[in-house]
């Protein structure tokens, strides 16, 4: 692989490590700044909310501009920036303005990728590609659960945070560096977002993108450690552990995935089945909900594996692309993807907050039935979708 195509899964670790690391400073940040399970729900959901909302311009500057300077740029100032503010603050409204700012910074980085292979490699490659580079840049996942737990015991979170702030500058002058724009593509006709939401088979292929990484990120991300504290008692190191075991299995998942389709021809059957197993994973974890720490556990690290279907599906709506609308392409679906995560992460908090009052096992029982129900409702509708390979 190209030495800025490593570059660019770095900072892809970085990215998911954001998105996922507040699971297991939940005791911590309430204990310093009185941040609770539905303030960090909040500062989650914005992180993705505002990661999904950079999609459109983030698409546009890489058809204009390249992925170099949209990269490097932007994960200066949203990275850096954001993970110094995350290290200054000292009440939730400040972690919720970090984060969104965090946002920002990660936005065009995994689409950067997706640009590159898009533009530079064989069309039939994509999806095992783009599964290659989600599946090592999970490594932050990893570095999020068990890593960050001891970093933050050790040297406390402060501290870690402006390691992480001096890690994602000089990453972000890296790809400024050494990123290799494709050759700008030659076309007489102009095009937009609009162009694209034309195209009627994309829209059997959203609504399952829209819910498809829900769960896995909703819970791995921010859940997994109010869930194992309250119903099972898991002080921090264990809830490290069990979102490093939950973290592997979302990264053995998307390696999984990549090249099935080719090996398969297909991969509408592929999401369709993979996706499938997910939805009945949700369903035993809220009829199980406190049965057994480590089978919930388990249950969560299949709901990881199976929810990893993401590359596929951008690959599926991929077929569908104009040339000239690649870049904007790809955030489109990054978009639903990212955005179907802040929508519920905002409503999620909301709905543990007003249930979990009277009934705390209730509340975890409403929410994952509810992913469960979600992601079913996204496959009915890509029941309907046309398969297509390259």
């Amino acid at each position: 692989m190209r030495a800025d195509l490593i570059l660019l899964c770095l900072a892809y670790v970085l990215s998911q490590f954001f998105r996922a690391f507040l699971a297991v400073l939940t005791q911590v940040l309430n204990t310093d700044i009185g941040a609770t399970p539905a303030d960090l729900a909040n500062a989650s959901g914005l992180w993705f909310l505002v990661f999904a909302a950079m999609q459109i311009p983030v698409g546009a500057a890489l058809d204009r501009f390249g992925p170099r300077r949209t990269s490097g740029l932007l994960l200066l100032i949203g990275g850096g920036g954001g993970a110094a503010l995350f290290a200054l603050a000292t009440t939730p409204l400040h972690i919720s303005l970090a984060m969104g700012l965090i946002g920002v910074g990660c936005s065009p980085v995994l689409m950067a990728s997706y640009y590159i292979f898009a533009r530079s490699y064989p069309p039939a490659r994509f999806a095992t590609l783009a599964a290659l580079m989600l599946g090592v840049g999970s490594v932050g996942n990893l570095v999020a659960a068990y890593p960050m737990a001891w970093a933050a015991e050790t040297i406390g979170w402060r501290a870690s945070l402006w390691a992480l702030a001096g890690i994602s500058g000089v990453t972000a002058l890296g790809l400024w560096v050494m990123v290799q724009d494709p050759p700008h593509v030659e076309h007489d006709e102009k095009g937009s977002v609009l162009d694209l939401l034309k195209i009627p088979a994309l829209w059997l292929i959203i609504p399952l993108m829209f819910v498809n990484y829900m769960p896995a990120a909703g819970i791995r991300g921010l859940w997994i450690g109010p869930y194992l504290s309250d119903v099972f008692a898991l002080d921090t190191g264990g809830i490290g552990q069990a979102t490093l075991v939950m973290g592997i299995a979302m990264i053995l998942g998307t390696l999984v995935y990549g090249p099935i389709d080719r090996i398969l021809g297909t991969r509408k059957w592929v999401v369709f089945v993979g996706s499938g197993f997910g939805a009945l994973a949700l369903f035993a974890l809220a009829f199980w909900i406190d049965s057994n720490a480590w089978g919930a556990i388990a249950l969560m690290a299949a709901i990881g594996f199976f929810g990893a279907a993401f590359p596929v599906i951008i690959a599926h709506a991929r077929s569908f692309f104009p040339a000239h609308l690649t870049g904007r392409g790809v955030t489109l679906l990054n978009l639903f993807g990212i955005g179907g995560v802040g929508v519920t992460q905002f409503g999620s908090g909301r709905l543990h907050g007003a249930v979990s009052a009277s009934n705390p096992l209730l509340a975890y029982q409403i929410l994952f039935a509810g992913f469960g129900v979600l992601v079913t409702i996204g496959l009915v509708i890509y029941l309907f979708s046309e398969d297509r390979t390259d």
